[in-house]
């Protein structure tokens, strides 16, 4: 429903570059054609500039027809590819999982029900679906309070066995874990928005009186979390130095600093530690809004439920290639792990990053990619120690445009200038401006010290070509200088 706005938008520009095309093998570096010959001084020119020379950068251009290489700069030199790794993630999950999988996530009881009271546990059992909501929730308390229960005997418990216990990618410090980008990763998790950013609440803090601690609100509203308070509402005009943050290996979220009067305050996304007491916690509140209680000596609980267990209701998340949108324009690092390790759980019956990290490596392979020229530890593209070739991810863009999913693939890109977040994404505040607005769809990444690009760029004649650009230890910005790249492809 929240992408239908913006739907024809996308299909109008997609289709540019969606024309037939003939799969060619790869093809080496041959002599540029005049055509292409001012384009090549003019890239030439920027890979000379200083701050180019000073990082570690490696550039490919193709023909995105035949897959010929028009261009390239350092192209086998590994560099950091940040969320560009998302491009094979996405690929390699269309590809396993399909376009129409769904998250499925179900209400599970091993008792019965008399006289309004279950006799058993009720058990919430997950698939790691990031799109799970708090109305959700509500609507598997209204089933069933629909059939009548109004207590329990047993525990609430949460099964998330779906997924190994590892929460945590390799990669994430201490002092990202607080953040929406380092959601821990379980079997059973929560969104509090249509972003799916699963694993975080949502802490908006708003000024109160002058001398008072702000006003703080959670939603959704949750127990699993502490809130210390320690920040101050100031006179209007003064800065707002407000910070909100969980302490490390705790629920503990500190707010403190300053929020002056008539100001909007802060509001941030914070991650929870352990997701799956999160969602049983904001659960065992839908269920209370329904009128249904639990005996005194009934637990919330984590165990996986047993064979014996009777399906009360489930619900099944979008399908994946309707999960794109949010997770490639928006680029959702929680969407990419999670997605890895369904990919393990289907593939090698593992719900792991070894077991999900080797599918995508085994499909890299499989569809004639160089596996030594790739070196990732998550499917996000967090770690800094992920590597690859401007010329292997160019030749993964030109190498998917044959799968029947392309669509879906290219779907999920971001669209350069447009302004929708579901069409221009990460995208959206970048190349504005004619002839380029509009016409690069591609994954945007960025880390400290590390940007990148790497998509589609159709050119004034009409024609698309695949590029990648990959830029690493710069000593500052090096996005207005691939923004320069993408208008120079736009105007070839």
């Amino acid at each position: 429903m929240i992408f239908r706005k913006a739907a024809m938008v996308i299909v109008a520009i997609v289709m540019s570059f969606a024309a037939v095309f003939t799969v060619t093998p790869k093809s080496s570096l041959v002599q540029a054609s005049s055509h292409y010959q001012s384009m090549e001084k003019s890239l030439n020119a920027i890979m000379g500039e200083s701050l180019m020379k000073s990082a570690n950068s490696s550039i490919t251009v193709r023909k995105a027809s035949t897959g010929e290489i028009i261009y390239q700069s350092n192209a086998g030199k590994k560099v950091t590819p940040a969320s560009t790794l998302k491009l094979l993630t996405s690929a390699a999950a269309l590809e396993t999982l399909g376009e129409e999988y769904r998250f499925r996530t179900d209400l599970l009881t091993d008792g019965t029900i008399s006289k309004g009271v279950l006799k058993g546990n009720l058990y919430l059992r997950g698939q790691g679906d990031p799109t799970l909501m708090k109305n959700d929730l509500d609507q598997f308390a209204a089933a069933l309070s629909k059939m009548g229960v109004k207590q329990i005997t047993g525990d609430l418990v949460g099964d998330d066995s779906w997924f190994d216990s590892v929460r945590l990618s390799p990669g994430i410090d201490k002092e990202d874990e607080t953040h929406y980008y380092a959601a821990q990763i379980s079997g059973l998790t929560l969104s509090p928005n249509t972003d799916y950013d699963a694993g975080t609440v949502i802490v908006d803090a708003k000024p109160a009186k002058n001398g008072y601690k702000a006003n703080v609100t959670l939603s959704p509203a949750t127990k699993i979390v502490t809130v210390v308070n320690k920040s101050k509402t100031v006179p209007k005009g003064y800065k707002n130095t407000l910070s909100i943050k969980r302490q490390p290996g705790t629920n503990t979220i500190l707010i403190s600093g300053n929020v002056p009067v008539g100001s909007a305050g802060s509001k941030q996304w914070i991650t929870v530690s352990n997701p799956t007491a999160y969602t049983l916690d904001v659960f065992k509140q839908s269920l209370a809004s329904k009128g249904i209680k639990f005996a005194a000596t009934s637990k919330t609980v984590r165990r996986q439920a047993p064979a014996n267990v009777s399906l009360i209701t489930s619900k099944q998340s979008m399908p994946l290639k309707s999960l794109m949108k949010p997770f490639m324009k928006l680029s959702n690092n929680t969407h990419a792990e999670i997605l890895a390790k369904t990919m393990g759980r289907k593939v090698y019956g593992e719900g792991s990053w070894n077991s999900g990290l080797r599918v995508m490596l085994e499909y890299a392979e499989s569809i004639g990619l160089n596996s030594s020229e790739w070196v990732f530890e998550d499917a996000s593209g967090f770690s800094h120690n992920n590597k690859v070739t401007s010329e292997q991810l160019s030749e993964l863009l030109y190498l998917v445009r044959r799968a029947p999913w392309y669509g879906s693939f290219v779907q999920g890109l971001p669209i350069a200038g447009i302004n929708d977040r579901f069409v221009g994404g990460t995208l959206r505040n970048r190349l504005t401006t004619a002839p380029v607005k509009g016409k690069v769809i591609a994954k945007t990444g960025h880390l400290n010290r590390v940007s990148s690009l790497a998509g589609y760029v159709q050119t004034k004649k009409g024609e698309t070509l695949i590029f990648t650009v990959l830029t690493q230890g710069q000593t500052k910005s090096t996005i207005p200088t691939i923004d320069r790249i993408a208008m120079i492809l736009a105007n070839s």
